[in-house]
């Protein structure tokens, strides 16, 4: 599998040191504690839409082992409240999977670092301490990708870049893209997510290099963000992009799935879902535009975490050293149709392998900006340092809905940005 480690891994010289963070248990031997034989609850969201691999994992546990992984599916919003409400009731679960390490419970996590180490798993993509704890592990690797409805552009004729020595700028996917609706009556050309990071992506793929603090701290980025957001601004007019998604929330996904749009900026994650739930037309996975850049956001698509003084944290940290043993994080990443956050692991899916291999080549080929944006950010999330809400996100909302103008809109994410991470 191809990664991007040695970039990671250059992008955090760069910044500096991680803050130590209080508390972490260091604790990974068992020492004194004994078996609580009750079920270790695992909370986590999304698992039966990739397939339930983390259940199946868990089935397999107790049947190697006789101790019970109590699999708790808990809706993705929910989730994090779920958490922070348990931490302070002292009623945490065993582990959990989590979007992000958050503030509030960060100082009771255990110490994952032997475990990331010994099965090889991408440490620079972990929340780890100046002091080397690793507060966290990544669950597997997540992309942003864009998806055809094959059927349309069959339809009208059109193809698509097939080969990386081939890619299609912004504006060729965008005329070919409207030539598909014109021909096929398609209501839209394209759908994205409403996230800051299928927006990151589509910025680095104009030169973007997002924001960054300067050597006063101060959150600024570079001459090729600004036209970039501009030219998204245009794509978002009822026509080529619905309004409604970004302006209003509306579903995406649903409306991809509805056959009714030509394209999906969207991630690793739907291949599952649309293997499982997409019947009515043929989709497939293609490359992002590149203008001039080519780039895909990439990361941990969530958080593993054990948490400490539960009674349960030898049996937690057994259990996700089993899971991320090889030979069990492999089944894992082909139950559920993930890319794996840990090298020499190569799975076999039982579909869209092709699908797989476009992802892996967009994260080998990016630039090390994006390694550099990751680092900052991980950076951050050990440090305790948030934002309310999401600037880059937020602020180009304001602007897509005329609230605010461009220059603001550069500003205010600046301004952010500094305030709240500075």
């Amino acid at each position: 599998m191809l990664t991007k480690r040695f970039t990671i891994g250059v992008a955090m010289t760069l910044l500096l040191p991680l803050a130590a963070c209080a508390g972490g248990s260091e604790t990974t031997d068992g020492g004194s504690e004994a078996p609580s034989g009750e079920p270790l609850q695992f909370y986590l969201s999304g698992d039966t839409s990739q397939g339930g691999g983390y259940a199946k994992l868990a089935e397999e546990y107790m049947e190697e082992t006789g101790v019970e992984v109590e699999v708790v599916d808990i809706a993705y919003d929910d989730l994090p409240v779920k958490i922070k409400n348990a931490a302070l009731a002292n009623d945490l679960p065993a582990l959990a999977r989590m979007p992000s390490v958050d503030p509030t419970w960060m100082d009771q996590l255990a110490d994952l670092s032997e475990i990331g180490e010994a099965n090889d798993v991408m440490m620079d993509l972990a929340k780890v301490t100046e002091d080397g704890e690793a507060l966290s592990l990544p669950s597997d690797l997540t992309a942003v990708g864009l998806y055809l409805n094959k059927t349309l552009w069959d339809e009208a004729g059109e193809t698509w870049p097939e080969s990386g020595d081939d890619v299609w700028t912004w504006d060729e996917y965008v005329a070919a893209t409207e030539r598909v609706q014109e021909a096929t009556g398609a209501k839209y050309g394209m759908v994205m997510d409403r996230s800051s990071h299928r927006l990151k992506s589509f910025l680095f793929q104009f030169g973007s290099e997002l924001w960054l603090p300067n050597d006063e701290g101060v959150y600024e980025t570079n001459d090729a963000t600004q036209p970039a957001i501009e030219y998204f601004k245009s794509l978002n007019d009822d026509s080529f992009m619905p309004r409604s998604v970004w302006l209003s929330a509306d579903d995406p996904a649903a409306l991809f799935k509805s056959g009714q749009v030509a394209s999906y900026y969207s991630g690793s994650w739907q291949i599952a879902s649309f293997a499982a739930e997409i019947s009515d037309f043929e989709w497939v996975s293609v490359r992002m535009p590149a203008q001039p850049v080519r780039a895909t956001m990439f990361g941990n698509a969530a958080d593993i975490v054990v948490f400490a003084e539960t009674g349960q944290t030898q049996e937690a940290l057994d259990f996700v050293n089993w899971l991320y043993t090889p030979e069990n994080y492999t089944r894992l990443m082909e139950y559920s149709s993930m890319l794996p956050a840990a090298s020499g692991i190569e799975p076999t899916y039982s579909g869209n392998q092709d699908s797989f291999e476009i992802y892996n080549e967009e994260i080998a080929v990016s630039p090390d900006a994006v390694g550099i944006a990751l680092a900052n950010d991980i950076k951050n999330a050990v440090e305790g340092k948030t934002t309310e809400g999401d600037p880059i996100r937020d602020e180009t909302v304001k602007y897509l809905n005329d609230e605010i103008t461009i220059d603001e809109t550069m500003a205010n994410i600046s301004a952010q940005m500094t305030d709240a991470l500075s």
